[in-house]
């Protein structure tokens, strides 16, 4: 056991190439979503106000995206886009890596000694499982972050005021109760689910086609495409789970009853106070964030991983 891990770039005992050992795989994955957070927190600042504008029949705050991002940044400053940033790398380093990492172990188990991939089904599965596993993990990050990036359109004296991420945790479990850090557990599970089962087998399915095509060799070109349609399907199939999510995690109690009963309560109230089609509110900044989000994961990921294979698995 020992002269196999001294020999990193040797072919395994089952013929399979050598890989990066999981623990790396796991760092990979948080380290590229937090990458790809530094570049998109604004865009998720902007979805989660769209989101919660007009709640509980209100006038709308913001017409477009656009107005959601001039109004932030003329009230709040150029700082004020970036709140939140926090507990948003707090979440890919939670979420993010148990996710990838996961999806990745169990992709490369599942692929055939001869390299044949899982198929489309297969894939799905994966994602399911990994997505619904690191959203567990990664709920009181996402609590925080969804109530970080609402504060800046409250009245002053109904700010939460969390100073980062772990001042809000401390808070919320001191105010709260620590259970209120898994809350909207379900729907930001269900959400990760519906994302993980669209973005990961839909991003390997898309990169397989491009390169079956003929047209794509494996570079970021390909990787850049692929991850685009990735992201639009996802975003298309997920958004009305993540506005239940959203309104959930940012609710506060009213006479001592929460705002909401349950996800199933959040979509009635906004079918029936904001209208149907209010279930996919803010689409565009949603991909505008998601979009560019999944590109960057995805092409931070591959580059990782080829720079590992070629530093420690070559040879």
């Amino acid at each position: 056991m020992a002269a196999a891990a001294a020999s990193p770039g040797a072919g395994g005992m089952d013929g399979k190439p050598r890989t990066s050992p999981k623990s790396v795989k796991f760092l990979f994955g948080g380290l590229a979503g937090m990458g790809a957070t530094v570049f998109v927190q604004p865009l998720d600042l902007v979805k989660n106000r769209m989101q919660l504008s007009g709640e509980g029949a209100k006038t709308r705050e913001y017409k477009t995206s656009f107005h959601a991002l001039t109004s932030i940044l003329r009230a709040e400053g150029l700082r004020g886009i970036y709140t939140g940033l926090s507990a948003g790398l707090l979440r890919q380093a939670t979420y993010t890596t148990t996710r990838l990492g996961i999806y990745t172990v169990l992709f490369e188990r599942l692929t055939g000694a001869d390299g044949t991939p899982p198929g489309f089904l297969l894939k799905a599965v994966i994602g399911m499982t990994a997505g619904a596993t690191g959203a567990f993990v990664g709920t009181p990050a996402e609590v925080a972050l969804i109530r970080m990036t609402a504060d800046g359109r409250l009245p002053p004296d109904q700010r939460r005021g969390y100073k980062n991420v772990f001042n809000a945790l401390i808070r919320i479990t001191r105010e709260e109760g620590v259970l209120t850090l898994w809350r909207g557990c379900i729907p930001t599970m269900a959400r990760a689910v519906v994302v993980n089962a669209a973005q990961l087998a839909s991003y390997s399915q898309s990169k397989q086609f491009l390169l079956d095509s003929g047209y794509f060799s494996d570079n970021i070109l390909c990787h850049f495409c692929a991850s685009m349609i990735s992201g639009l399907v996802t975003t298309a199939a997920s958004m009305p789970v993540d506005i239940v999510k959203t309104r959930i995690q940012n609710m506060r109690m009213i006479d001592g009853k929460p705002e909401y009963k349950n996800g199933l309560d959040v979509l009635v109230k906004v079918i029936r106070y904001e209208g149907f089609f209010s279930l996919w509110k803010g689409f565009t900044p949603y991909y505008a964030r998601l979009g560019p989000h999944t590109v960057l994961t995805f092409i931070f990921l591959e580059q990782m991983n080829k720079a590992y294979k070629r530093l420690f698995l070559s040879g």
